[in-house]
C-alpha cells in the first residue's frame, strides 16, 4: 500500500480537562488500518514528526502525533539550533511518566473512536526524547509493538525522576526494536548494551541495530547529523516490524 493517498489533520485528544493537541494522519480511501503513535524528540511536532506521521499514513497505517508539552508549551515547534535545543530540554524536563503514559492512553482512547482504526492492532513509535518514551509507553498492553528511535537515558534516568525507565523492561508487552547510531555522543554503547542485556533477561521479542558513522538524530532530514544510508535501513526494518506484528490490511 506504499504512496497510498492521505488526508491529514490537526485534532484535539481529551484526557480529563486537558486538550492534547495532535497530528493526524491517515489513509483517504475506505477501510480499517492498524495505528501507530509517533512520539516527538524535544523539539515538539514539528515537521520532521509530521513527516513520519505521513510516511506511516502512505503505508496503510492511521498515524497520531501527541504533543508531550501541552501542559507547559501549548503548540511549541522547534528547529535544531542550540537555542531550540536548550528550550526542547526545558520544557522535557518539565514532563513526568506518570503524565506522558495519561497521555499516550488518552492517544489510544482517541484512535479507538475512529472508525478507520483497528482498535487492537497499536503500535509506537518515538525519537530522540520520544525514543525514551516509546520505551516506556511499551509497557502499556495496548501498544502491541514498538520502535525506539536513539532514546537517550533508559538506564539511568525517567521522566520527572525515579527508578530508570530500564527496571520497567520486564513490564514490556510486545516486540520493541531500537536503533542507535555509534557515533551518536549522547549515548555511550554502554547504554544500548545495558539495554540489550536487560531485554534479553526479560525474554523480550527484541532486535538492537547501531549504525556505524550514524549521530543522534539520523534519521531526521532535517538535520545535519541525516545519514540516508542508516535512515533507509532502519525505516525498512521498522516497516517489517510492524507489518508482521499489526494486521495491515492489503488493498
Amino acid at each position: 500500500m506504499t504512496n497510498t493517498e492521505i488526508r491529514t489533520a490537526q485534532v484535539k485528544v481529551p484526557n480529563g480537562d486537558l486538550q492534547i493537541d495532535a497530528y493526524l494522519a491517515e489513509p483517504a480511501q475506505k477501510g480499517t488500518f492498524p495505528a501507530v503513535i509517533v512520539i516527538q524528540e524535544i523539539f515538539g511536532v514539528n515537521i520532521h514528526i509530521r513527516e513520519v506521521a505521513e510516511k506511516f499514513a502512505k503505508e496503510g497505517y492511521v498515524a497520531i502525533a501527541p504533543t508531550l508539552f501541552q501542559r507547559t508549551a501549548p503548540g511549541y515547534e522547534g528547529g535544531y539550533t542550540p537555542e531550540d535545543i536548550q528550550q526542547g530540554r526545558g520544557y522535557k524536563e518539565q514532563t513526568t511518566a506518570d503524565e506522558i503514559l495519561s497521555d499516550i492512553k488518552a492517544a489510544i482512547a482517541y484512535l479507538r473512536t475512529l472508525p478507520n482504526v483497528q482498535g487492537d492492532a497499536i503500535g509506537s513509535i518515538g525519537f530522540c526524547f520520544g525514543g525514551h518514551v516509546v520505551y516506556l509507553a511499551a509497557t502499556l498492553p495496548d501498544i502491541k509493538v514498538t520502535a525506539s528511535f536513539y532514546g537517550g537515558g533508559i538506564p539511568n534516568s525517567t521522566p520527572g525522576g525515579g527508578e530508570p525507565t530500564i527496571t520497567r523492561t520486564s513490564e514490556i508487552k510486545g516486540p520493541i526494536y531500537a536503533f542507535f547510531g555509534l557515533d551518536d555522543q549522547g549515548i555511550p554503547l554502554e547504554h544500548t548494551e545495558q539495554i540489550e542485556a536487560e531485554l534479553k533477561k526479560n525474554q523480550i521479542t527484541h532486535a538492537i541495530f547501531r549504525y556505524p558513522g550514524a549521530g543522534h538524530g539520523f534519521f531526521c532530514n532535517h538535520r545535519a547529523s541525516y545519514n540516508a544510508e542508516a535512515a533507509a535501513d532502519a525505516w525498512k526494518n521498522v516497516q517489517e516490524l510492524f507489518q508482521k506484528n499489526l494486521q495491515l490490511q492489503k488493498v
